[in-house]
């Protein structure tokens, strides 16, 4: 659709484009409206999945692919606006309404619900949270002011995960797509299989990591100076104030939501990487990261309410670009439909490996020993299972 405009146009549009993250906030409330219309409170419950999982992918297609990438002058121009990141920053104090929002609707309405409408209002909550905190609170942790990683930390915070905060910079980006990185999905493993691994490493890595920065300082790991103590104490906290403020309810809702962001930003990690492999060289190390470690979609509307997150291949290459000049490689591995699409795919996994692991093997054609036979072997079994 927008294929044939100026790549000019492109930018300026996006510029405005980029507010539909909040969009995706207000879905909540739009669901509230919707049930106190019609009073079908246990199917609106589900009304944000369903736009999200349901109607975005057909969008991504009839809108299509982000035809603009930026020159290296619009580049070091758009680095310098303040607009990006007063977007990003005004998303901490939206999400925490949400989650304050959701709560009372769920605690002070619950009994209108039934049992599959709260299932759903927790899920449709959570996933409004993963692209509120989780997506946002991962641009925000790439900065290097104090304001804005610190307020990634906090975002994080609200869902019980900050613990990715210092995995994700000091662990995933170093030893992304290799063995070493549990996050980065092996060819023929499942999301099953992917995702236990993936919560316990992210935690039990990040205390590695953070003891291991203080070790280096002279002090121990249960410290003051420890970030995930401060940072595990807020998701206490916030426990905490969702117990008094909403009763065992309140605190139910809370840890639902949690576990569905989180569990979110673990399945995206898992289409993120899937498969893809940096080579080893002679001397025992791997290849430098390059745009073809990650899968890349460029599907202009859910990049637009992602912030670009899509675009991982240029992340990955290019950790410390911020999200509005990240750029598009046609020589990329490219996914077939957006995240959302994607998301639904990696849930079935016959499906995902019908999908995805001919895109994999056509992508390593000619070096097929990027793949190990035990991988192929685990596959195949998977198939005829």
């Amino acid at each position: 659709m927008l294929s044939h405009l100026p790549s000019s146009v492109v930018l300026a549009l996006k510029k405005v484009l980029f507010l539909l993250v909040f969009v995706v906030a207000w879905l909540p409330f739009n669901a509230w409206q919707n049930m106190q219309a019609s009073g079908l409170y246990s199917l609106y419950a589900w009304w944000p999945l369903f736009l999200i999982f349901g109607v975005l992918p057909v969008l991504d297609h009839l809108v299509g692919r982000d035809p603009a990438n930026p020159t290296d002058e619009q580049v070091e121009k758009m680095s310098r606006s303040w607009w990006y990141p007063l977007i990003t920053l005004l998303v901490v104090p939206v999400q925490f309404a949400v989650l304050i929002f959701g709560a009372w609707v769920f605690t002070r309405h619950g009994e209108q619900f039934g049992l599959l409408g709260q299932v759903g209002w927790i899920l449709s909550v959570g996933i409004v949270s993963a692209i509120l905190a989780i997506n946002v609170g991962h641009e925000l942790i790439h900065r290097r002011t104090r304001l804005e990683n610190w307020a990634g930390g906090l975002l994080y915070a609200s869902v019980c995960y900050a613990g990715f905060k210092v995995e994700h910079i000091r662990g995933h980006h170093v030893h992304v797509s290799t063995p070493e990185d549990p996050s980065s999905a092996r060819f023929g493993q499942s999301l099953y299989h992917f995702l236990p691994r993936a919560y316990l490493h992210n935690f039990l890595n990040a205390w590695k990591l953070e003891a291991e920065r203080l070790a280096r300082r002279g002090l121990p790991a249960l410290h003051w100076r420890n970030e995930l103590i401060w940072w595990y104490a807020i998701s206490a906290l916030l426990l905490a104030g969702f117990f008094v403020a909403f009763g065992w309810q309140g605190a139910l809702f809370y840890l639902g939501v949690s576990w569905m962001s989180f569990t979110t930003l673990e399945i995206i990690n898992y289409v993120e990487h899937y498969g893809l492999h940096r080579r080893k060289l002679e001397n025992g190390r791997y290849e430098r990261t390059t745009p073809a470690h990650s899968w890349n979609s460029n599907f202009l509307l859910t990049n637009m309410g992602l912030f670009h997150l899509q675009r991982h291949s240029d992340h990955h290459a290019f950790p410390n670009r911020r999200y509005q000049v990240l750029r598009h490689y046609d020589e990329a591995p490219q996914l077939p439909t957006g995240y959302a699409g994607m998301y639904v795919l990696a849930l079935v996994p016959p499906l995902w490996f019908r999908v995805m692991n001919p895109r994999v093997e056509a992508y390593y054609q000619g070096e097929e020993w990027q793949l190990s036979a035990g991988q192929f072997i685990q596959a195949a079994g998977r198939h005829t299972a």
